[in-house]
């Protein structure tokens, strides 16, 4: 699988739409949603599987309704900007299951982290565990939500 863009027609991005919206429709559902046959629809959902279209298909959990409350966006700055030091905290976030997403980022703090975590005292622990603990990293700036307002997994096509 590569970075570069996959050629998409008209019904792919119809599958893609439509399995964004629910991707856990049958195959002769997502085949009469998208004005297809059911055969065609298995091949092309396989084709951009195995081209690296889509990634994976998920459960999206509501946070809240598991005891996952608190939602943070965290900056971490490294002291040494290294890139197998960079590579080293993409490594030590990678095994933390309660850092949802990791991005490097420019300019300024090298990385954006975005945290689910039951309380404030779980989010301690969790920074302890990954920032204060660890030599590399020298600021640690985290912002707390207070309401989330959007959420949105969709891409458009």
């Amino acid at each position: 699988m590569s970075d570069e863009a996959v050629v998409l027609d008209e019904l792919d991005r119809r599958i893609l739409n439509a399995l964004q919206a629910d991707s856990s429709q049958t195959n002769n559902d997502l085949a009469i949603a998208v004005h297809a046959s059911p055969p065609t629809c298995l091949r092309r959902v396989k084709r951009m599987v195995e081209a690296g279209v889509i990634e994976r298909q998920v459960a999206i959990v509501a946070p809240q309704m598991v005891g996952a409350r608190l939602t943070a966006i965290v900056e971490i700055t490294l002291d040494n900007q290294a890139a197998e030091r960079q590579v080293e905290f993409e490594a030590l976030v990678a095994n933390e299951s309660a850092v949802l997403q990791c991005y490097r980022v420019s300019p300024g703090s090298d990385f954006v982290l975005v945290v689910q975590v039951a309380d404030m005292p779980a989010y301690h622990a969790l920074a302890h565990r990954l920032f204060a603990a660890h030599a590399n990293v020298r600021n640690v700036k985290s912002f707390f939500s207070i309401h989330r307002s959007k959420f949105e997994t969709r891409i458009d096509v």
